[in-house]
Parts: C-alpha cells; structure tokens; sequence
C-alpha cells in the first residue's frame, strides 16, 4: 500500500467578515463589546490591504492553496471549522464573540474538497443549539464529515471514518478543552447536545480515548486525534499538553496529534516516530486590520502535509507550505513570510529535537536536529 498524506491546517473561520463577501451573507449584527457589524471586519481589512470584491467566487478565501492541494493530491483534508454554518438568531448570551456563516456558502468549504470538520472548538455553540443542528445537517448534506460535536455525548464522541482510496482509512476523533474557551455548559451529555469535551488533560482522559479508540480502530488504519487546547497567544507548550499528546501516542494507537486554538503557529515534536502539532495557528480569518499581538504573526499560516507509512502511522515527511492571509484570501506567504516562520519553528520546535529546512518550491520541511 502506498504512503498516505494528510491535508491538515490551523483554525478555519468563514464567518463575519468573511460571510459578509460571500455570495449569501447573513445579517450583519453582532453583540461585541466594540463592534456591532460584521461589516465593519470588511472594513478594517479594507483600510489595511485595499477594496475587497463583494459577493466574491466560493474558491475565493483559499487562493493559492488550491494549486497547493492540487499539486500535493492529499489521501483526506481535515479542518477545524471554527465557524457555525447557520442562520440562527440564537446568538449564545453573555458570549462575546459570535461567528457564523450562511448555510447557502457551504460551496466554500466544497471547493476544497475538504473530507472532515472538526468542530470540538469554542465557536460551534455561538449560535445556540438551533445553530450547531443547522450546522451539522448543511455539513452532512454537503457530504462532508463532522466529529467532535453532536446531539448528544454519544454523537459528539463518535469519529469520523474516512475510506481511502487504495484501502485503509483515516479515524478522526476530536476534543476540546477548557483553556481554549470551551465551558462545562458546552458539554455534550446525555439529552443535550454540545461538544465533545475534555475534563482535564488526566491519565484518565488519556485511557478514555484509548479504550474508544481501541474499538473501533482496524489494522491499516491511521488514527488523528484533533485537540483544541490552550491560550491564543503564547509560545509556550505546556508540560500537560506534552504529556497528553505522548500518552495518546503510547496508549491510544495515535499517529497524528493535530493541536489548533492558538491564533499563531507553535513548536512542533515527532515522539516514537508519530507527529505531534502543538498548535497549527489560525489559516483563515477576518482578523485583518486588527492590531495588537502583531509579533505572534497571525497573518502568517502552514499548511501541512503529513506523509505516514500505512502500516505502522509513522510519519515518513512532514512538508509546509508557507502561506499569508490577505484581502480575506490564501496567498503563497512573501520571502519576508518564510523566513519568520522558518526562524520561529526552529526556535519554537528545537526543545523537541526538531527543526525545518528550505525544500522546494520554498516549502519548509520536518528534520531532526541535536
């Protein structure tokens, strides 16, 4: 069987700014401390970059990496969508942050392809419980897989099964946390949906999640498990996070940790051979014109393509393509661009034996380093 790569990539949010340019816009208001228009995020990237087009194409917000999934074919695209797809009023009170985008631009996540929505994240309840049912139905519609939230704990902790074309599949299971914003009342339980939330990063969550995984996982089979943990500015990788991730690797069959909720992009570890991402930063967003926390580079993103052995889930190359947010859209990241996010990964993930390198097509690529 032939090596399988992974399309994975930081926080996806189509919502507010970026629904407002979309070709079926929800209504505008929101209920932050300091903006009351979605249009005004328009607005401020506007300042910033330049006229945005209205009611723009659905391919519009991926730019560039559309070539970039052509080109690398990956085996399954897996996102975390942080974003309800809804047109519910149901706006979740005393929150300040609501995000949403119209059921009708579902085409935008169909033009690129993309297999599985992780939405174990802090955003899939912004709407209410009308919003995140709307938002599972226009995702299964649109054939698109969905894990880490549901109509109840048993929905919300059922993986995603991806069938590869050359056999085998992809096992998805997906959490959330409290340090990134996720509340006990987001919960899913039994009789009320929610999502599929972790109670601490214990030794006990870590046997929880191996036993799950245990019953449904098969030979062949590579298993990703989509974490949405942490604070959304800081560098740091705490000793919890580490001890979490490697535990699910030594006792749950993980091959892949997918970390995400930082607005910036964090270290990266390969223990026993299996990859870990601490936190993949943000990929697409309307946060353009806003200031503040400008040294993280929140404009600056990855994509990653993981390459595992089917046999094993060992990772045979990790590949990154460098890319920049801007004018609501992918674009290749300017040299200026690579080089930050070269320097950072190797800072940020030399603690862990690990580093980049310059690969074609200025791609960065995964090494060890002493």
């Amino acid at each position: 069987m032939n090596c399988i790569t992974l399309f994975l990539c930081g926080d996806v949010m189509l919502g507010r700014g970026i629904d407002q340019i979309l070709a079926h816009p929800n209504r505008p208001h929101l209920f932050e401390p300091c903006v009351r228009s979605a249009r005004d995020y328009v607005s401020l990237a506007e300042a910033k970059s330049g006229p945005l087009p209205e009611c723009v194409p659905f391919d519009y917000v991926w730019g560039d990496a559309l070539h970039e999934l052509e080109r690398v074919s990956p085996d399954a695209r897996i996102i975390n969508l942080e974003t309800a797809v809804t047109c519910s009023e149901d706006a979740w009170p005393g929150k300040g942050i609501h995000y949403r985008m119209h059921p009708a631009n579902v085409p935008v996540l169909c033009a690129a392809k993309i297999d599985c929505c992780s939405l174990a994240n802090n955003h899939v309840l912004d709407w209410g419980y009308r919003g995140l049912t709307e938002t599972l139905d226009t995702l299964h519609a649109a054939a698109i897989h969905t894990v880490g939230a549901g109509q109840d704990e048993v929905e919300a902790a059922t993986p995603a099964l991806i069938d590869l074309a050359g056999g085998g599949r992809v096992l998805i299971f997906a959490y959330a946390t409290e340090s990134s914003g996720v509340s006990e009342n987001w919960a899913a339980v039994r009789g009320r949906a929610g999502v599929n939330r972790l109670k601490d990063l214990s030794a006990d969550c870590v046997r929880a999640i191996a036993a799950q995984v245990h019953t449904v996982r098969q030979p062949a089979d590579i298993v990703v498990v989509s974490i949405h943990w942490g604070a959304n500015f800081d560098f740091d990788i705490p000793v919890s996070q580490r001890r979490f991730a490697r535990g699910l690797i030594d006792s749950a069959a993980a091959d892949v940790v997918h970390g995400h909720s930082s607005h910036h992009v964090k270290g990266i570890e390969v223990y026993r051979d299996k990859l870990i991402l601490y936190g993949a930063g943000d990929f697409i967003n309307d946060y353009e014109g806003i200031s503040g926390e400008e040294s993280y580079r929140g404009d600056l993103a990855l994509m990653y393509f993981p390459t595992l052995d089917p046999g094993t889930g060992k990772l045979v190359e990790l590949s990154m393509t460098p890319v920049q947010i801007r004018r609501f859209c992918i674009n290749r990241a300017p040299e200026e661009g690579i080089r930050w996010l070269e320097e950072t990964l190797n800072q940020e993930s030399r603690p862990f034996g690990a580093g980049v390198k310059r690969g074609a097509d200025d791609t960065l690529v995964l090494r060890a380093v002493t």
